[in-house]
């Protein structure tokens, strides 16, 4: 079936049509017709399969067609989502798909000054974008009303729940009203989501996609046995031969993160990092370099990088392998988006993270093709690095800079920098 034969807007199937959009994908088909219902929606798909637009075409095409003017008097749809990149990737996709129709979509976010953001809810908005927050902020301060709204949607409803956000969920349904339509979208299903749903709702909740194999059929598993110290040596080779390639590499923490970039930076590799104490405007400027091509490596951590959709990933790299199985899902959910091809190399630690190994092996239902390097290639990848003389020592003392408040940085007064002890 075509987005053609849908009962869409002209609008609507005009922009569908501009975007390439010419058939609906799986998570599409199924959940499309209940949206349009009106029906409570648990749908569980695969990273990179159009989710956002599931629920965006049938909700913006609602309040167009239920409009009689391009001012918004009152917020139609709350769309709550765990980060400020996906709340401004998401708002593109709503802008992108009602383009010429009556509905206005906007995003509210932390990190940056409210009040254009203000200004913006006093022109009026038919759908909200949002992460918890800033639009709490924005209640109590009396700039938003959420009494109006008609739908609610939790995206990436796993991680919400995994970030803590289960409270502000429940205080963001006591200001709805109690007869609306509730959608839950996520790539992986758990018992937490399930019972968050049922909870949230009266009606029966449409489980649209479960597949057995969350990972896509179009991503190529490997995983590197390498110890911890060296990772950075076989990141560095992947990324020398592989100039070209659009590399996403995730590390667990802030601190790892910045220390892998000031280990690339080294090797005269460029790179840019994400993560939760980067400001938001570096934060952006990374990511648009990244997805530019400007930047071919981008550093992040799993709650700056959740759901962001970024084209033409070649490879994503697991320098440290996620804490959680269903993290695996997500992160290399980054590639082989579509119909594209993408490759995916887990750097394992065997004395530290063989057991993550092994739970990410059990939930995806794969097994992870154990890539095989000798000891004279493994040696030799050492030597290949420009950086092999940097010690342990050095690199905690890089994170520990790093670690240092602003106050400290951005102190008038010079450190005395101490003198470098002379190598035997």
């Amino acid at each position: 079936m075509k987005f053609s034969q849908y009962s869409f807007s002209p609008d609507i199937k005009k922009n569908l049509e501009g975007l390439g959009f010419n058939r609906p994908t799986d998570i599409q088909y199924k959940a499309i017709p209940p949206i349009v219902r009106g029906e409570d929606v648990l749908a569980i798909a695969q990273t990179g399969t159009g989710k956002t637009a599931a629920f965006a075409i049938p909700i913006i095409d609602k309040l167009h067609k239920s409009k009689k003017s391009r001012r918004s008097e009152e917020i139609k749809c709350v769309v709550m989502v765990p980060t400020r990149e996906l709340a401004i990737q998401i708002t593109e996709v709503f802008q992108e798909l009602g383009k010429h129709t009556k509905v206005t979509s906007f995003c509210v976010f932390g990190g940056v000054e409210q009040a254009p953001q203000i200004a913006s809810l006093e022109d009026g908005i038919d759908i909200l974008i949002t992460t918890p927050g800033r639009m709490f902020d924005l209640v109590s301060q009396g700039h938003i009303y959420l009494d109006k709204v008609e739908t609610l949607v939790l995206d990436e409803a796993d991680h919400m729940l995994d970030l803590g956000f289960i409270k502000d969920i429940q205080d963001l349904i006591r200001y709805l009203p109690k007869k609306r339509q509730t959608l839950f979208f996520s790539a992986t299903i758990t018992p937490k989501i399930k019972k968050l749903a049922y909870s949230l709702v009266r009606s029966a909740i449409r489980i649209q996609i479960s597949p057995k194999d969350p990972v896509s059929k179009n991503v190529e598993h490997g995983v590197a046995f390498v110890s911890m110290d060296d990772k950075r040596f076989f990141l560095e080779r992947l990324i020398k031969e592989h100039i070209d390639s659009k590399i996403l590499v995730f590390v667990r923490t802030k601190i790892r993160a910045e220390r892998v970039h000031k280990a690339m930076e080294r090797v005269d590799i460029i790179s840019q990092t994400i993560h939760g104490d980067r400001n938001q405007d570096d934060r952006l400027l990374a990511l648009e370099a990244f997805k530019s091509g400007k930047v071919k490596v981008l550093i992040a951590t799993d709650v700056s990088a959740r759901g962001i959709d970024i084209a033409n990933v070649d490879y994503v790299v697991n320098y440290d392998m996620p804490d959680v199985a269903e993290n695996y899902v997500h992160r290399v959910g980054r590639t082989g988006r579509g119909v594209q091809k993408g490759l995916a190399i887990s750097f394992c630690c065997p004395e530290e993270e063989q057991n993550l190994l092994t739970d990410i092996q059990e939930y995806t239902g794969t097994e992870i093709q154990v890539m095989d390097i000798s000891k004279g290639e493994y040696t030799a990848t050492i030597d290949f690095s420009e950086d092999y003389s940097k010690s342990l020592k050095e690199l905690m003392d890089e994170a520990e800079d790093f670690m240092q408040t602003p106050k400290k940085k951005n102190a008038k007064k010079k450190a005395v920098k101490k003198p470098k002890k002379k190598k035997k």
